[in-house]
């Protein structure tokens, strides 16, 4: 095959990608937009609205990741507020006091949290903000492993991601100045490592703090995937100590 032959079937693979990608974040802009003009109750649209981006990441999401909607709970008994979308691990972490589809979700082995909203503005970011802290602030313990060949040492914690998804952003220039100017208020606890906007673009700050922006109409399948490349870097959540929660059942 020649140069020139080599060069277009790579571009004609790159498009390929890019409409097929596309189409996906058009079929779902199309739901939420029935969503959105069929339903007149908030909570009920929002209820929707979060099944839809569950489904959809859940598809990019390999076996060891679970996603649901909870509360995050520590081994102290406190608990975060209720949280959208949770990504936490499907292999060593039972949840807890199931009932009625509301689940508890030890704080160990929380990956993600994602807040899900109409649209992104200021006070969106602050609330999805707020939830972050929530979660944040749990403890979270840590023990070491034993295996065949001896032990593993108790895993230091990473820190939880945390992130909100829309179906628009509300600032005329997007993730532009505006935006940054209301992330940068935020504290530490607060901080946002993603955001997408269905009918946007997408930001994450995974490399060491700095932006990386995924164009539309490609933001959707940029954001998925810069999110899974960020949950295999943290590797496996840190086993927990499952006597620090039995310790609390002790009159």
């Amino acid at each position: 095959m020649s140069n020139t032959a080599k060069e277009q079937s790579k571009t004609n693979g790159k498009l390929f990608l890019q409409q097929s990608f596309a189409q996906q974040q058009e079929m779902l802009e199309c739901q939420l937009k029935l969503s959105r003009s069929s339903i007149t109750h908030n909570a009920t649209m929002g209820n929707i609205n979060e099944k839809y981006f569950i489904d959809m990441i859940k598809n990019y999401l390999p076996d060891r990741y679970a996603i649901d909607t909870g509360i995050v709970i520590d081994s102290e008994g406190k608990t975060s507020d209720q949280i959208d979308i949770i990504i936490f691990d499907n292999q060593y972490t039972p949840t807890l006091l199931d009932q009625n589809d509301h689940r508890y979700i030890p704080a160990e082995s929380v990956y993600a949290i994602f807040e899900v909203k109409p649209h992104i503005d200021k006070n969106y970011i602050k609330y999805a903000g707020n939830k972050a802290k929530s979660v944040r602030i749990l403890k979270r313990t840590s023990v070491s492993i034993v295996h065949a060949g001896g032990i593993y040492p108790a895993k230091k914690h990473f820190d939880i991601i945390a992130g909100i998804i829309a179906i628009d952003i509300k600032w005329d220039d997007g993730f532009g100045n505006a935006f940054k100017n209301v992330y940068n208020d935020l504290t530490d606890t607060e901080k946002l490592n993603c955001g997408l906007a269905i009918k946007g673009d997408c930001f994450d700050t995974y490399n060491d703090g700095e932006f990386t922006f995924g164009p539309y109409p490609n933001s959707l399948i940029f954001f998925l995937f810069r999110l899974l490349e960020k949950l295999q870097s943290l590797g496996t959540v840190p086993a927990i100590d499952w006597n620090a929660y039995a310790e609390q059942l002790k009159s």
